[in-house]
């Protein structure tokens, strides 16, 4: 229910349902607002990271990373440390494979952080997927704050319900948890005693870890040795059948000897800039330019130049560097499709052969169909190599991204993507007036929460200078200025979801006499301009009832969910999971005034509800495969 869709199009087929739109699309995922971009982003990163087929030596970690899993509780977080590019992905994304395969029912819960201030490093988004990630395992339907802060620190308290809900060991990895914005002070609930059938890795930068987390366990990665140099740097030029000579060999292991050359990511370039020269140049030439660079930094800005001697023009070198440096002003990434809408003369042709050029090079690689730099040292060359004339610069790309994604608004398409670049690229130059307006478009604030991102929407009001309450009268002032260019069944519908959107944010941040009018109003056009035994009524039902439950009006409460659940039966029919939606709100609130014997009949009812969706959905999507 939290994470499966709850009615799928071959489902609502089957079961003859006449109201296929009735549903507003948000709310296909029950009240918790989820972004299948950053679900689908942390799969793919996962993908990635073990994508290697060499194993580099890890039998020693994976027993120690074992031990770990095994040893008596209480246990503090273990540290997986070790240089940039060292193999720390690689490493735990192979271990989570083992683990799933020797132990189904140890239940693992992953997050690969990004870039640094990308959407993967947000805090609260992280804590907030965990979460519910854990809520979906335990067949857990409850409500879940969106407030950051109080997300943060209810984070321990849900751990601990949860896990005493689930048979088995619960093992909770964060990659790269050194790159979340102010980690030390969002992460402190590492710092607490863990429940006793909890784990938790995590890995970091042995430069940048916090001073207070040093003392925990920790496993560090130390540098290749000269087999497993060997074994890299073979694997990729057997690959593009390169052959080596024995003083080539011995050249390459004396120079992968230092700290910064024997790791993992350098030594995998290296095989690749070898295996691509091999068989037009001279490799006793690439291998002495290549013993110049000493770093992962440098290597990567060799393979750069490389690049750059194989384009036909300098027009193509030229765009070559607009496209890199775009993207590395970006939030999350850029679309070969935006690339080509942001320079006009940039063709399909050329823009497919720097693509693959850059991915196969490690530079670049896809993440939910937006380019992205595959790793850090690949962003700080981009940045060294073109960016050195400071700020300016970076402001130049941003402004051009600024203009791009403004010209999307203009034209009413606020997609996910106008809503993710282009409030942070305000935030970014520090124009606030501009950010102000950005959010005051009611499309990108309703886009950004529909999604999830409430914190990062928080965050962007507070840089403006906005409390609460006067964020509130904006936005409704705004949507009383909306609602006079109105006309016609359609853009009523739209105004209604609008309205819900706000006052479902002014519920989730506590201003919940605020929370009222734009839900009433939003009651009352679904009632005139649809019907008002629609699905959509019930919807606005529902949600108003979820205001006067937190503010402890309970008969209120309970009178609008009864409604909303006759409207669900009667368009769904008695066992839907929206039914079951509404008697797990009637057993919530009746639990709340201590009618215990009330609430357990409707939870057993829901719980029937859910278990025959879930086996139905099952059916049907095998049916569909097959």
């Amino acid at each position: 229910d939290i994470l499966g869709c709850e009615l799928t199009e071959l489902e609502g087929k089957d079961l003859g349902n006449k109201e296929e739109s009735a549903a507003p699309e948000e709310e296909v995922f029950g009240d918790v607002l989820w972004d299948a971009h950053d679900e689908q982003e942390q799969m793919e990163a996962f993908q990635q990271a073990s994508n290697s087929t060499c194993e580099l030596g890890f039998g020693k970690y994976f027993e120690r990373l074992n031990d770990l899993v095994a040893a008596p509780a209480p246990i503090p977080p273990l540290l997986v440390s070790g240089g940039p590019g060292s193999g720390k992905s690689l490493l735990l994304s192979k271990w989570i494979q083992l683990q799933q395969k020797h132990s189904p029912n140890t239940l693992i819960l992953y997050h690969f952080v990004g870039r640094p201030m990308s959407t993967s490093s947000e805090s609260a988004l992280i804590i907030k997927r965990l979460t519910l990630k854990l809520m979906q395992h335990s067949w857990l339907v409850s409500p879940l704050t969106l407030d950051p802060a109080k997300l943060l620190e209810e984070f321990p308290r849900w751990l601990e319900k949860l896990s005493a809900r689930h048979q088995g060991s619960i093992i909770i990895i964060i990659d790269s948890i050194d790159q979340i914005q102010q980690a030390e002070k969002h992460m402190k609930w590492l710092i607490d005693p863990l429940p006793v059938n909890v784990r938790v890795i995590v890995s970091v930068n042995v430069e940048t870890c916090p001073q207070a987390w040093r003392l925990w366990p920790t496993l560090h990665l130390d540098p290749l040795n000269s087999r497993d140099v060997k074994s890299l740097i073979s694997a990729e030029c057997n690959s593009a059948n390169v052959k080596l000579t024995k003083e080539q060999e011995k050249k390459l292991e004396r120079h992968c000897r230092s700290a910064t050359t024997c790791n993992a990511l350098y030594v995998t370039l290296l095989g690749k800039i070898i295996a691509c020269v091999g068989s037009t140049r001279n490799i006793d030439e690439t291998l002495q330019q290549c013993c110049q660079c000493q770093d992962t930094v440098s290597l990567y800005r060799l393979v750069l130049r490389s690049i750059q001697e194989s384009l036909q023009s300098d027009k193509e070198r030229a765009l070559l560097r607009e496209i890199l440096c775009v993207i590395g002003v970006s939030h999350n990434g850029v679309s070969e499709s935006e690339l080509m809408e942001l320079y006009p003369e940039l063709s399909s042709t050329v823009l497919a052969s720097l693509v693959h050029s850059l991915h196969k090079m490690c530079l670049l690689t896809y993440g939910c169909g937006l380019l992205k730099f595959q790793h850090l040292q690949a962003w700080e060359m981009v940045r060294l190599e073109y960016m050195e004339e400071g700020e300016n610069v970076i402001s130049a790309y941003r402004q051009k991204l600024v203009e791009y994604f403004t010209m999307q608004l203009s034209r009413d398409r606020v997609t996910w993507r106008s809503a993710d670049e282009l409030p942070w690229l305000f935030q970014q130059q520090g124009d606030k007036q501009k950010l102000r307006k950005c959010l005051l478009n009611l499309f990108v604030s309703q886009n950004l929460y529909k999604r999830g991102h409430f914190a990062e929407l928080l965050s962007y009001w507070q840089l403006v200078g906005k409390d609460k309450s006067s964020m509130a009268a904006e936005y409704f002032d705004s949507l009383k200025e909306y609602e006079k260019s109105c006309e016609g069944e359609e853009s009523m519908i739209c105004l209604a979801d609008l309205y819900e959107t706000l006052g479902r944010f002014l519920k989730d941040l506590g201003l919940l006499s605020q929370a009222v009018a734009p839900l009433q109003r939003s009651l009352e056009i679904r009632e005139t301009a649809l019907d008002p035994d629609h699905p959509r009524v019930a919807q606005s039902l529902h949600q108003l009832a979820g205001v006067y439950v937190q503010w402890k009006k309970f008969g209120n409460a309970e009178q609008l969910y009864k409604q909303a659940l006759e409207i669900s039966e009667n368009a769904y029919g008695a066992e839907h999971p929206r039914v079951a939606r509404e008697l797990d709100a009637l057993a919530t609130l009746y639990q709340k005034q201590n009618k215990y014997e009330q609430a357990e009949q409707l939870r057993k009812k829901s719980f029937r509800i859910r278990q025959k969706a879930a086996r139905r959905k099952g059916s049907l999507v095998g049916k569909h495969l097959i």
